[in-house]
């Protein structure tokens, strides 16, 4: 028996479904063409409604609010100038001192390995004169 009354409750929703979609009218719209012909008139008359509600203001508040507008501009376009002087410079010092930090060390390095490289090279040459000497006292004699 429930079988049947859950078959009964599906047919009555679909009954009801099919029902509500036959009694929908039809949009009544129209095609695009004409919607648009219809809303274009629409359009400008509420256009001019809202042109009619502008409150202009009058020169004298347009030249002191255009005043306004070019002081603040001029403000903040200083600041941001001295802003990037600043850093700017402060990166050119930073550099500089980088650089002669290298050049400090690099100097130093050198004042340091110069007696390494002396000592290398004289035991160098000491030694090929020795090798020299001892092959061509062995090819001579």
């Amino acid at each position: 028996m429930a079988k049947k009354d859950v078959s009964q409750a599906a047919e009555k929703v679909a009954k009801a479904e099919k029902a509500s979609k036959a009694r929908r009218p039809s949009s009544g719209k129209g095609n695009v063409l004409a919607r648009a012909g219809k809303a274009i008139p629409k359009f400008l008359k509420d256009f001019k409604a809202e042109l009619k509600k502008i409150v202009w203001p009058d020169r004298k508040t347009v030249i002191k609010s255009t005043g306004v507008v070019l002081s603040v501009v001029a403000v903040i376009g200083l600041i941001i100038f001295l802003i990037d002087t600043g850093l700017t410079e402060a990166i050119q010092l930073l550099s500089k001192a980088a650089s002669n930090f290298n050049a400090e060390k690099t100097t130093a390095l050198a004042e340091a390995t110069q007696p390494v490289t002396e000592a290398l090279t004289e035991a160098v040459t000491q030694a090929v004169t020795e090798a020299l000497t001892e092959a061509t006292t062995i090819v001579g004699g």
